[in-house]
Order: structure tokens, then sequence, then C-alpha cells
């Protein structure tokens, strides 16, 4: 079965917000843009699953603040899947975003 392309969501959404991070050189500095809305996990799956984006997961061991120990999980995009995505129309989707484009 051919993959299908990824779809950009709403820019001004928590999906679009989480999608911007993603594409931007730009880290989530916590969940704010989710504000106890929804999980990141449930918009992530939302965005791979609804949209078809790639995205990586990785998940290591750390510590919560209070010192229990729990896990941290990182999400990325692969390099030419960005690539790709700023090359079609991402740039725009960007800009609409509020978020500057990277330079790739």
């Amino acid at each position: 079965m051919a993959s299908k392309h990824p779809i950009f969501p709403g820019p001004r959404t928590a999906r679009g917000a989480v999608l911007a991070v993603l594409l931007s050189d730009a880290d989530q500095a916590g969940a704010e843009p989710l504000r106890g809305r929804v999980t990141l996990a449930a918009i992530v799956r939302a965005l791979k699953h609804k949209y078809h984006w790639p995205i990586e997961t990785s998940s290591f061991p750390s510590n919560a603040p209070d010192g229990r120990a729990t896990w941290a999980t990182v999400y990325s995009l692969p390099p030419d899947v960005i690539a790709a995505a700023l090359d079609a129309r991402g740039r725009d989707w960007l800009k609409a975003a509020g978020v500057t484009a990277p330079e790739v």
C-alpha cells in the first residue's frame, strides 16, 4: 500500500502548534499550546494517523520533578520529511502559524 502524503492541520490549532514545533528548529517548552485540553501523545497520534506525518518517537528513563522515576518521550520528524514539507507549502503554513521556517 502506498503511503499517504502528510496533510497540514489548521495552523492555529493545537495540532498545528505541535506540528509547527516539529517542522521548525524550535524546542517544545512544556505543553503551552495544549493548556490541559488534551495530551501531547494524543496530538502526535492524530498527526501520525489522521494527518499521515511520519513522526518518530524515542522514549528514555527520566526523573520527575518530585524525584520519582518516569519516562520522557521525544518526538521528531526525519530531516528529509521536514525539507520536503518546507519545499511544498510548509513555509507558508509555518508563517500562518506565526513560526519562522528553518533554513534547510
